[in-house]
């Protein structure tokens, strides 16, 4: 068997989760899925083009008129990429695989500030690189110069960078892109922008590939319709970057999933013509609620600008981040995520894109379970 997949653990999110729904009455405020259905357009798009007879293969990259789609959403955030340099995906996920096969060899490294979500890590470990963590938490989650520095190698191929933020909720300050935008320049190294909650932003959020176009040739951007649009089970996603790169990328693409389903690319280009500000302020409502009970609850918490996540500091209970989340399920019939799970003991993610009456019931039985302990 190939060892980098024996040697590789399942989601240690969705074993929590399994968890939660084998404990009765359990509130589940671990997995990072909009309660929201994907609102009626877009179905009904997918469904029009179905009924036309829209079943056969696409072209491997996608539709022409979803990428010019694409392109133009993008254009409103600033990045310059034409269509013939953007393939649609199965998902982010497979945009992340699809980008990191095409440029990581055996041995090389790949930086990865943390908190971060976990499938990085393993989709290097399928290309054999290594990850070299780079921990934020004592810098408010925000990226330093000399600890992205300090954390080079002559073997550094990849930089990831994500946001907002899963797990943490927060944006990138312009500091935070220029140290990056620092390293790469000094490195050569590529900068994999993992974008995909960047609709879902309180505030201003900018953009690593907009705010830096000369470095045009070594950013790769990877987004998805999942967040915004209300779309996981959907698995439609892109990736975005300069020709050349591009060209790698798709062969990545083209030979481990051929192309994205047909039909539902008729549905993802209505998604795009969406106004998400509705959903947007709807997570900010709740933003504000978990943020408000958390700090009333004593934790210690930095107030998310982005994404659906809170990541207070549960360090002060002297226990582990692991050991806490299974003692809430068990006695207090909420799930979180223990921080472990993204190089950051001591933590645990909330995510609030959960039903309000759900979230306001976890919130309570939060506060209870924390003040008993």
């Amino acid at each position: 068997m190939n060892e980098a997949v024996v040697g590789m653990a399942p989601s240690a999110i969705r074993r929590f989760t399994a968890l939660a729904r084998a404990t009765p009455g359990c509130i589940s405020l671990a997995l990072g899925e909009p309660e929201l259905d994907t609102p009626a357009p877009i179905k009904a798009a997918a469904a029009a083009a179905l009924a036309a007879g829209q079943t056969h293969y696409p072209p491997n990259v996608g539709f022409d008129f979803l990428r010019k789609a694409i392109v133009k959403k993008e254009r409103g955030r600033g990045l310059r990429y034409d269509y013939d340099e953007t393939i649609v995906t199965i998902g982010a996920t497979e945009g992340l695989y699809a980008a990191m096969m095409a440029v990581l060899e055996p041995g090389d490294e790949v930086l990865l500030p943390t908190p971060a979500f976990g499938l990085y890590a393993s989709i290097a470990a399928l290309c054999r690189a290594k990850v070299v963590t780079v921990p934020t938490e004592g810098d408010g989650f925000q990226l330093r110069r000399d600890r992205l520095r300090a954390a080079c190698g002559p073997r550094t191929k990849l930089m990831i960078l994500t946001s907002p933020n899963n797990p943490t909720g927060c944006v990138y300050t312009r500091e935070s892109l220029e140290a990056a935008a620092d390293v790469a320049r000094e490195t050569g190294s590529f900068v994999l922008c993992d974008d995909v909650y960047a609709d879902i932003a309180f505030g201003d959020c900018p953009g690593f590939a907009a705010s830096f176009p000369h470095l045009r040739e070594q950013v790769i951007v990877v987004n998805s319709f999942s967040k915004p649009y209300a779309m996981t089970g959907w698995r439609m996603g892109w990736v975005m970057a300069q020709r050349e790169v591009m060209a790698q990328i798709a062969k990545v693409h083209q030979f481990t999933v051929v192309s994205a389903p047909s039909f539902a690319q008729w549905g993802c280009a209505e998604a795009l013509e969406q106004d998400v500000s509705d959903v947007r302020e709807s997570y900010r409502r709740r933003r504000d609620l978990v943020y408000r009970r958390l700090t009333e609850a004593g934790l210690e918490v930095k107030l998310p600008q982005g994404a659906f996540y809170a990541f207070p500091s549960i360090a002060r209970f002297g226990m582990s981040s692991e050991e806490f989340c299974r003692r809430l399920i068990e006695e207090g019939g909420v799930a979180l995520v223990p921080g472990s799970f993204f190089w950051a003991e001591g933590y645990a993610r909330l995510s609030y894109c959960c039903s309000e009456d759900q979230l306001a019931e976890g919130l309570d039985r939060i506060g209870r379970f924390v003040e008993r302990l």
